[in-house]
């Protein structure tokens, strides 16, 4: 439907501030609807100065970049096992930074290239420009060059997203990275110390060393919060079978550069205070919402007072008029499908007048590590504690990937769990998978939960051999009955 100048006293019917996934969604769906839509988006450069196109997070520095990282760093390690299945591969083979950052950047650029083209057909207004509220109804947009528009609209989505939080140390915004600069570093990274073991951390710690760089992770307390305690212990255990180093129960004091060009780190732990030298710094300890740029009391929004973020009721704010998705959200999912799944509901709601909303429960996710880790649904911790352990059964398996047996890859990390009820017909609870290939593992697995699934559901289907996502077609000891979960063989 071609868009229809807005009557009344608006500029626009929609104005979304913000140009990432979940913002660029809600505007193509009100543009499909008939609506005059305008998207303002602006990226303040990082401490480095690094900057990037429209798109957002994910696209630019976030889920693709880091992906296609992992997956060169899956290919290093493919090439190596190669030998075993029959190819000849010369000796030794070599990897380049800089073509990597090439190729990944250009791939970058073209999906920015297409977003604009997008916003153009469907004749969506995109203005280059920093966004400040004026009043419920009207952004002041500041541009590079310093001049100003204001610009009106009946409704506002607010989809700015988050950027890397420094944590407050000396040395640290002088010389340390984020994920902001990572993936269009112009040089090799070299020995790595990665602050912080979110996903983000733990991420690219795993890509750098599987590319042949030294890499050593440094947390405060614990390894990707929030998520298993079991399947993170196995995360770990993984990775360090991989040769990535863990300094655990450490907190960085100071980072300063060495006449060498090296960056002596000092950190201090309950045994005591310890340094290093690495040839790269990068900090992972957590983002934060970009709510507070928006100068949001001029429109009378109200945010939590520790996140900043908006406590919205189904995406809608305190204005009424003034909307929120993404990670601007306060306890909801920081993922990129969450963001375009809640933005395109929106815009239907407003526009053509359905009743969807979001659903935040049962949102499947997985961590890229090099042995990837793919869930949904609730982990044992919670669901012990939203149940009890007497109402829950805990299903699980070690397996065996057919491909890992002839180059004799490590198995003993590639395991599963099912959580259910106990009561028949055992509704699963959550779903936790790591090994190959875990997030297309997982993907039909979260569907499966969305519509029902059950225990007995998983026992009457038959699998596909051989696949390791068949495992959970298969799975059948408790961890209640105290049985070893190793298999005798691939088959058995």
């Amino acid at each position: 439907m071609a868009p229809v100048k807005p009557s009344g006293q608006y500029d626009f019917d929609l104005l979304v501030i913000g140009g990432g996934s979940g913002g660029l969604a809600c505007a193509k769906e009100a543009s499909s609807f008939g609506k005059q839509v305008v998207v303002l988006d602006f990226v303040i450069p990082s401490e480095k100065g690094t900057t990037w196109g429209i798109g957002g997070t994910c696209v630019n520095v976030g889920c693709i970049p880091k992906k296609l990282m992992h997956q060169a760093s899956l290919l290093g390690e493919s090439i190596q096992e190669a030998r075993s299945y029959g190819w000849n591969i010369p000796d030794p083979i070599s990897f380049n930074w800089e073509s990597l950052v090439e190729a990944v950047q250009n791939h970058i650029k073209s999906v920015n290239w297409v977003t604009r083209v997008q916003l153009r057909d469907k004749k969506i207004e995109y203005v280059n420009g920093h966004g400040v509220f004026e009043d419920a109804h009207t952004v002041v947009a500041k541009m590079k060059n310093g001049k100003e528009r204001r610009i009106t609209a009946k409704d506002i989505v607010i989809a700015v997203g988050g950027r890397p939080r420094y944590p407050d140390f000396p040395g640290c915004k002088e010389y340390c990275i984020t994920s902001d600069d990572l993936f269009s570093l112009p040089t090799s990274p070299g020995n790595t110390l990665v602050i912080g073991a979110g996903y983000i951390g733990l991420e690219c710690a795993g890509f750098l060393k599987g590319l042949g760089y030294e890499s050593t992770v440094m947390v405060r307390s614990m390894l990707l919060r929030g998520f298993d305690r079991g399947m993170v212990n196995l995360v770990q255990a993984e990775m360090e079978d991989k040769g990535v180093k863990f300094l655990i129960g450490k907190i960085p004091v100071k980072v300063s550069k060495q006449p060498n060009g090296k960056l002596l780190v000092e950190w201090k732990g309950d045994d005591g205070i310890g340094q290093g030298e690495f040839d790269t710094v990068l900090v992972a300890t957590g983002r934060k919402a970009l709510s507070e740029e928006l100068n949001p009391s001029a429109a009378g929004l109200q945010v939590h007072p520790e996140s900043f973020k908006f406590i919205t009721n189904a995406e809608q704010t305190n204005i009424p008029n003034i909307y929120a998705v993404g990670d601007v959200l306060h306890e909801r999912p920081e993922l990129t499908p969450v963001a375009i799944q809640a933005g395109k509901l929106l815009a239907g709601r407003l526009y053509n007048g359905i009743q969807e909303q979001m659903d935040y429960d049962n949102v499947a996710t997985t961590v890229f590590s090099p042995l990837e880790y793919g869930c949904v649904g609730l982990t044992e911790e919670d669901a012990i504690n939203r149940y009890t352990e007497n109402e829950i059964e805990v299903y699980h398996a070690y397996y065996k990937p057919t491909e890992f047996f002839i180059p004799q890859k490590n198995v003993k990390h590639c395991y599963l769990k099912v959580i259910t009820l106990l009561k028949a017909p055992q509704k699963v609870l959550g779903m936790h998978f790591i090994g190959p290939q875990a997030g297309e593992v997982i993907q039909g697995y979260a569907a499966a939960i969305k519509a029902g699934l059950t225990y007995q559901h998983l026992k009457d289907t038959v699998g596909i051999h051989p696949t390791v996502s068949e495992e959970f077609t298969r799975v059948a000891i408790t961890k209640r009955s105290g049985d070893d979960p190793t298999p005798q063989s691939c088959c058995s």
